[in-house]
């Protein structure tokens, strides 16, 4: 939805926050739903969606314990929703409102599962993932407020690295992690340290992404594979003043600079470290595992995700930004991101297991994963 909303330069069209028109949020009449202002006001409540499943989830992972805090949340809203309704009489939707979560939050306290706290490293996962979506929240709130792009390059980033949090909080509650073959293969740590630092390099890509994009100005660069007709464009003053004469665009768009110009190459040349990077995470996967091995075929997945980033890239480009298109790149970067991201984490559990899991493993799993000589010397 974050997507969409750029896509379809739709940023602006609700231009107050956290109301929409002066409305609360979850009130604003529907029939006001039109053009730009639905992509803007279903973000928003998407996010409020999200917000509250991360919530939940937080509270989720400290078990039973959290009936007490919910209880006590719950009063403190009732309470805090019909105090304030005589001192804000012009706003008792959002007082009642305020005092209905706290009522649900107060009935959810006796209903909660009765399920053992998760470990403490999972439970400051959850905290740090609820924070990072109030903080995801407010910064969308003030790129409309404060009127700043700056603030919007934070908050595409801060999405990306939220959802890889997520996804990871999932891999660690689930069946698949906690049946995760024990290994121990020190001398594969190059193999993990080349998943690593391709993620690293699909993030620093999603961020000069979303640079580009608030830019607001349109396609810096309007051919693909070649730029301007060239390797690399002219970006001296009588070039730029051609570029911008022949612009074909919608009325409005600001006129490129030399930095937009070099911003988009320099996308260029990092989407072309990344092909390069997860190919070799691939054909080592291969080589190391063999073709069956299913983190061969997770990486030989990644790389088919790479290619789609790619090609809708350039899709972009032809398509002259055509919004749907612009939006399923946004989104496959994400994917490939995830993907990297969980790949990493899985290849360092797997590839390198800490001494005290090896010796749990037992004498027998150790023989059919280290040389002879080492179990002797163990």
């Amino acid at each position: 939805m974050g997507g969409l909303v750029t896509s379809h330069e739709a940023g602006l069209t609700v231009p107050d926050w956290p109301n929409s028109y002066g409305y609360n949020m979850f009130f604003f009449p529907v029939s006001k739903w039109i053009g730009g202002i639905f992509y803007e006001h279903t973000h928003r409540l998407v996010a409020s969606g999200v917000g509250f499943l991360t919530s939940v989830l937080a509270l989720w992972l400290y078990g039973k314990s959290s009936r007490p805090l919910l209880r006590w949340i719950g009063i403190t809203f009732m309470v805090a929703g019909v105090a304030l309704c005589p001192i804000f009489s012009t706003h008792v939707a959002e007082n009642l409102s305020l005092a209905g979560i706290g009522l649900v939050g107060f009935a959810a306290s006796f209903l909660w599962p009765n399920c053992e706290p998760s470990p403490k490293w999972l439970r400051i996962l959850g905290v740090i993932a609820f924070f990072a979506v109030v903080t995801q929240g407010v910064l969308g709130g003030l790129r409309v407020t404060l009127l700043k792009d700056q603030i919007g390059i934070f908050h595409a980033t801060l999405a990306q690295v939220y959802l890889l949090l997520m996804c990871a909080i999932a891999l660690f509650l689930s069946d698949f992690w906690q049946n995760l073959p024990v290994r121990a293969q020190a001398d594969l740590h190059r193999f993990r340290t080349l998943l690593i630092f391709a993620t690293a390099l699909i993030l620093c890509q999603l961020m000069l992404g979303a640079t580009m994009r608030h830019q607001h100005a349109g396609l810096s660069i309007p051919d693909f594979p070649a730029a301007y007709g060239k390797i690399w464009p002219a970006t001296d003053a009588a070039s730029l003043q051609r570029y911008n004469s022949n612009r074909v665009e919608v009325i409005g768009y600001a006129p490129i600079t030399a930095f937009q110009i070099e911003l988009q190459m320099a996308h260029r040349l990092m989407a072309l470290a990344i092909f390069v990077t997860i190919g070799i995470c691939a054909f080592r996967a291969r080589r190391e595992f063999g073709s069956r091995h299913w983190l061969s075929r997770l990486t030989l997945a990644w790389f088919g995700l790479i290619l789609t980033q790619a090609f809708l890239g350039a899709a972009t480009i032809w398509t002259n930004k055509s919004a749907d298109i612009a939006t399923a790149h946004v989104a496959c970067g994400a994917l490939c991101l995830v993907t990297g991201g969980l790949t990493s984490i899985i290849a360092c559990r797997l590839l390198g297991a800490p001494i005290e899991e090896i010796q749990r493993a037992g004498k027998n799993e150790l023989a059919t994963l280290l040389p002879s000589s080492s179990i002797s010397a163990r």
